[in-house]
């Protein structure tokens, strides 16, 4: 995806509107008001106190994680249990073929539409994995979805995520 889209006569660039949002982002964490973010960026204030409803998460609630390939499931696996995190199905990229090559077609399909069944019961699924993957997860269980993404699909080899990335991520959605 080059990055531009045109809608009617209009020709967009979503890296320059993610650069805008995060900024807006930046400017209200550091503590400006919706209508002095609104006056630098350019923007009416309605449009910056949208963007923080569209984002926002409902804090509390049952968790689950899910995320391929990783390195470090032990450690990750570990700040699960301490925080009291619902589900986990976290795996490295040998258990994920080994996972995929002991099912058939058949089994596998549904194995994998129990499972979305299963995650879009809980009030959080923080979805870790590759680009396309986080997507297709939004696009079938919704707006509980958080992605964490960890490289443009395919991902070929284990990612080391940062323990204390998956803590803070935690925290933040329980709320403690």
């Amino acid at each position: 995806m080059s990055g531009f889209f045109r809608v009617g006569d209009k020709l967009l660039n979503r890296v320059k509107l993610d650069r805008i949002i995060d900024r807006i982002f930046q400017l209200r964490v550091s503590g400006l008001s919706q209508q002095e973010v609104a006056h630098r960026i350019g923007c009416d204030r309605s449009l910056v106190s949208r963007l923080e409803s569209l984002a926002e998460v409902r804090k509390g609630g049952s968790v689950a994680i899910i995320g391929f390939p990783l390195a470090n499931i032990t450690e990750l696996v570990g700040v699960c249990e301490e925080l009291g995190v619902d589900y986990s199905l976290l795996m490295n990229d040998a258990e994920r073929w080994e996972m995929i090559e002991s099912h058939d077609g058949k089994s596998l399909l549904n194995w994998l539409m129990q499972l979305m069944l299963e995650m879009s019961e809980y009030d959080h699924l923080i979805m870790i994995g590759s680009d396309m993957r986080i997507r297709l997860a939004e696009a079938i269980v919704g707006d509980k979805v958080l992605g964490v993404i960890i490289g443009e699909s395919p991902i070929e080899e284990d990612y080391y995520l940062n323990p204390q990335r998956l803590r803070e991520l935690i925290i933040s959605i329980k709320g403690e």
